[in-house]
């Protein structure tokens, strides 16, 4: 995954648990704009979620965070 999108989906979980707390779950449709406007980075993220993660549609955000500052760490 590029480091662009590790850094939007920090980004994104950061103002979602803010906002709404540690509960809060997302998609990976959280990290983009209601258009496709960038639809190989949508796709790079939408596989990563579901088929190297086997992630459900939603997840709690503290958990996607975790997992993706790890990557950033390796």
């Amino acid at each position: 995954m590029r480091s662009t999108l590790r850094k939007k989906i920090i980004e994104v979980c950061n103002n979602k648990i803010e906002q709404k707390g540690s509960n809060v779950g997302l998609s990976f449709y959280a990290f983009f704009a209601n258009k496709n406007d960038d639809p190989q980075l949508l796709m790079e993220a939408a596989t990563w979620w579901i088929m190297d993660n086997k992630f459900d549609h939603f997840e709690k955000a503290v958990k996607i965070k975790a997992i993706v500052e790890a990557l950033e760490a390796s």
